[in-house]
């Protein structure tokens, strides 16, 4: 029998359409302590602790701390203290703090900022200690793009943390080294926890769910550094399903509803020991840059000129212009994880979910190839090139090679190609 599956997709769409959509409303009772909370941000000496009172707090602007060091911001519990900038008028970040050395945020929320709720950048020691981010009402576009968001930092911890509702990224870290991301609970996000252009990084130990994609490990163009060193391993991630939320223009809009784990761009990384279950559209998929391209292309709905917030990329279409930038994952392992699928029918509000569909037909993948390859992937004994190597040490798996380069006439299930082991540093 021949399927329509124009018809079957408007089907599947006027379903995914009529799904509720989420919210967070928790009671709040404020109190104002701005004008005497923003004085000790300014005026905090070098080696101490700035103690937070329990309570719910309003602020209109952000608190910004810069040139300080051995510092701790200490709130009384994560339902105990709440910084909220709700209505924020002055400021894109709740927490705004640069320039710093050894500071330790813990033990309490922050709310609603217009922008991220808690921005780092130029700081060598930063600890977030159980603390919770979050965006009340609506889970929307309008919510800020981070949660969490180090940017060119040194020594990051993120640790017994909590992260929801951002329109980005919960947990974020860019164009960073040496970082830890452990024991967090992560959901509601467009991207649960993502590694961006840094080195050296781990992720073990966290729960991630209900979001768009669960965890992202990205190498993106044109910033001042390249992600490498990279494990990710004995994290819970599951039923990352969550209709793509992000500002249009956005890359991360490109992540389709369904993704467990998407490792773009990036090399050295090794995934092990993790439990991916429940996802839509694939549990791990390893793509190249050039598919980002290709998606782009095929978007007849992106904005022409998008005026994107601040530290939110859009794909970048002169990155071939970028010598130090390479496009293809590279020196990949997997290895040892638990892979549980029961979901069959893709993301049929991404162009990759629909395509899935069309050529895969009802079958979720437990790991994707794009199979787009650089012109040096084969040294000259035709063996793979160490660079590009793609290991997949896994058993009973459901594996899709694209081959998109070549209209995916290629594609198929076998993964005796990648049947090897790898040492990643």
């Amino acid at each position: 029998m021949k399927i329509n599956y124009s018809i079957l997709i408007l089907f599947i769409l006027l379903i995914v359409s009529c799904q509720s959509k989420n919210s967070y409303d928790p009671e709040r009772n404020y109190s104002d302590i701005q004008k005497d909370l923003t004085a000790k941000f300014i005026l905090a000496e070098d080696s101490s602790v700035i103690e937070l009172p329990e309570g719910h707090f309003l602020f209109d602007k952000s608190l910004s701390l810069e040139g300080k060091s051995h510092l701790t911001i200490r709130g009384k519990g994560i339902d105990k203290t709440v910084l909220s900038f709700k209505g924020q008028t002055d400021g894109a970040e709740g927490l705004r703090i640069t320039n710093c050395n050894n500071i330790t945020l813990e033990d309490f929320t922050v709310e609603d900022a217009a922008g991220d709720n808690i921005k780092v950048m130029d700081t060598k020691g930063i600890t977030f200690r159980r603390m919770k981010v979050a965006w009340t009402g609506k889970i929307n576009e309008d919510n800020g793009a981070y949660g969490f968001y180090p940017v060119m930092c040194d020594g990051v911890v993120i640790e017994e943390c909590e992260s929801m509702g951002s329109s980005d990224a919960g947990v974020y870290v860019g164009q960073s080294e040496n970082v830890v991301i452990r024991n967090n609970i992560v959901y509601q996000n467009v991207a649960g926890i993502e590694s961006e252009n840094s080195d050296n990084v781990e992720i073990y130990g966290n729960e991630v769910y209900d979001n768009t994609g669960g965890i992202l490990v990205f190498n993106l163009p044109g910033l001042s550094r390249y992600g490498r060193n990279i494990k990710v391993y004995e994290n819970n991630v599951y039923n990352n399903n969550r209709k793509n939320f992000s500002v249009p223009g956005a890359i991360v809009g490109y992540v389709p509803a369904g993704a467990g784990m998407i490792i773009l761009a990036t090399s050295n990384v090794e995934v092990y020991k993790n439990v991916i279950k429940g996802h839509k559209t694939g549990g791990i998929a390893i793509v190249s840059y050039e598919l980002i391209k290709a998606m782009d292309e095929m978007n007849d709905d992106k904005p022409e000129d998008a005026d994107l917030p601040d530290g939110i990329a859009a794909f970048n279409a002169d990155y071939e212009s970028d010598p130090n930038y390479d496009p293809y994952p590279g020196k990949i392992y997997l290895h040892n994880n638990v892979y549980d699928n029961d979901k069959w029918i893709p993301d049929l509000n991404s162009d990759m979910g629909k395509m899935l569909l069309v050529k895969n037909g009802f079958k979720t993948p437990d790991i994707i190839i794009d199979g787009i390859l650089p012109d040096n992937y084969l040294v000259e004994n035709g063996s793979v090139n160490d660079t590009y190597k793609i290991c997949i040490d896994e058993e009973n798996i459901k594996f899709l090679y694209l081959d998109a380069e070549n209209d995916f006439e290629g594609m198929n299930e076998n993964d005796k190609n990648y049947k090897c082991e790898q040492t990643i540093l």
